[in-house]
């Protein structure tokens, strides 16, 4: 182990504008992540609405016949 007391530097001007660049990247990232997800999951509860809908249909039909 080293006796010397670990330093903080100060980062440069170049590394905190990149440091925002890749945040602000990450950030699209996740966010389009939650997009996609978000829309599988409207498609998904659509689909099966659309099938319960047809089902429902289906015995109402075999009801009145």
């Amino acid at each position: 182990m080293s006796d010397r007391i670990s330093e903080r530097r100060t980062p440069t001007a170049a590394e905190r504008e990149a440091r925002k660049v890749f945040r602000d990247v990450d950030a699209k990232v996740a966010l389009s992540e939650y997009q996609r997800a978000q829309q599988a999951l409207h498609a998904n509860r659509e689909r099966l609405k659309a099938e319960r809908l047809a089902r429902e249909a289906a015995s109402d039909q075999k009801a009145k016949t």
